[in-house]
């Protein structure tokens, strides 16, 4: 916004001046020229220069030479008259023209603007904002999950009752990818675990010179819970990543935009074969998980407590019966959905990076063991209340 007198309107713009002048304890700054943004670094440098009298009591500033004037060059006045103020002056502005005096006006009468330090933080406010902050983004992660899993429910039954919606290659697929190729890094895992379980139960029951009983706590143990918890934790972290990296990497390259641009479903061609597949799977991992666990106790119990593999076959039977089978073998199409569930979920909300890719398959494997185990712990709850 730019004011001018009638004889300097168009005219090119000059440079602004001024000059100051001291008498009778008065200071007068006779301002000139072209106060605009083109002059306004240097008007600045002469006004910081300007020095004041200790005598001095009152101000004039003569705006009667000025030629033209804009937003900056009135900052600059107004802002030297309330530092003359500050500083215990009397300023008056005259000789002002008309056509400045609305712009001069209008520059007053904004207020300064004043840096305003900021309190320092409570912490214990901090501390429950994030807790409050966490707690929003957690429930709102559990119902977007919880979303997802009701539209899978409905696809799932959809497929169900009609059959040839399922790609039956990629189930095939998929079912070797997250059984056969999973079998030796839960078999070993497995026969490792029964032999610790052996070895740790017993060191603690042949201080009572009940050793026989290891093979109750091998076979309690490993049917009931722990098989069946060590293989859906090995398979969230093998195959569930596998889901979230694999759907996630066709999320980056636009491969899922493009099934949707062509009519397809990316859930029935993505999810559901990978779903069905570990829902197959995963209990039969279960129960190879628990012989080879129970090889391995076996084996310990021989080595260590010297008990026969006949001993241990007869007292697994009457430590045992079907129901222990079937309590934790129950559990592994629960465990299976869940992971699978998981792993594509967090697959399909990658974004277009590659960083997204890793972040969201780390998510999926704590999201999916932590709904693991505490399934796992509502299955016991469930089955001590039913007596089982």
């Amino acid at each position: 916004m730019v004011a001018a007198t009638d004889d300097m309107a168009g005219s090119p713009t000059g440079a602004g001046w001024l000059e100051a002048d001291r008498s009778r304890n008065r200071l007068e700054l006779q301002l000139g020229g072209d106060w605009v943004i083109a002059t306004a670094p240097e008007l600045n440098r002469r006004l910081r220069a300007l020095q004041r009298a200790p005598e001095d009591i009152t101000a004039a500033i003569d705006l009667s030479r000025l030629a033209r004037l804009d937003t900056a060059g009135a900052w600059l006045i107004q802002r030297t008259v309330l530092e003359l103020g500050a500083a215990g002056l009397q300023v008056s502005l005259v000789g002002a023209d008309s056509r400045f005096r609305g712009l001069l006006d209008q520059v007053g009468n904004v207020e300064p603007t004043t840096e305003v330090e900021s309190p320092a933080p409570n912490k214990l406010v901090e501390i429950a904002h994030r807790a409050g902050k966490a707690t929003f983004a957690f429930c709102d992660a559990a119902l977007r999950l919880l979303s997802f899993y009701g539209m899978l429910m409905v696809k799932t039954g959809r497929t169900i009752a009609q059959p040839r919606r399922l790609r039956f290659t990629s189930l095939v697929y998929h079912m070797e990818e997250t059984g056969l190729n999973a079998m030796p890094i839960v078999g070993l895992l497995a026969f490792l675990l029964g032999v610790v379980l052996a070895y740790q139960g017993a060191s603690q029951l042949q201080q009572f010179g009940a050793e026989i009983f290891t093979v109750n706590l091998l076979g309690v143990s490993i049917l009931r819970e722990i098989g069946v918890l060590i293989t859906a934790i090995i398979i969230a972290g093998r195959s569930g990543s596998a889901f979230t990296a694999q759907i996630g990497t066709m999320k980056v390259s636009q491969e899922v935009d493009a099934m949707e641009t062509l009519g397809l479903d990316p859930i029935e061609i993505l999810v559901l074969p990978r779903a069905f597949a570990l829902f197959i799977t995963l209990p039969l991992l279960t129960f190879y998980a628990n012989f080879v666990a129970l090889v391995g106790g076996a084996i310990m119990c021989n080595l260590v407590l010297d008990i026969t593999f006949p001993q241990f076959v007869a007292q697994l039977e009457s430590a045992v019966d079907a129901t222990t089978l079937f309590v934790g073998m129950v559990k592994a199409p629960v465990f299976a959905f869940v992971i699978a569930m998981v792993g594509c979920y967090e697959g399909l909300q990658v974004t277009g990076s590659a960083e997204s890719v890793g972040r969201q398959t780390t998510q999926a494997v704590v999201e999916a063991i932590f709904l693991v185990i505490v399934l796992d712990a509502l299955f016991s709850i469930l089955f001590a209340s039913m007596g089982l």
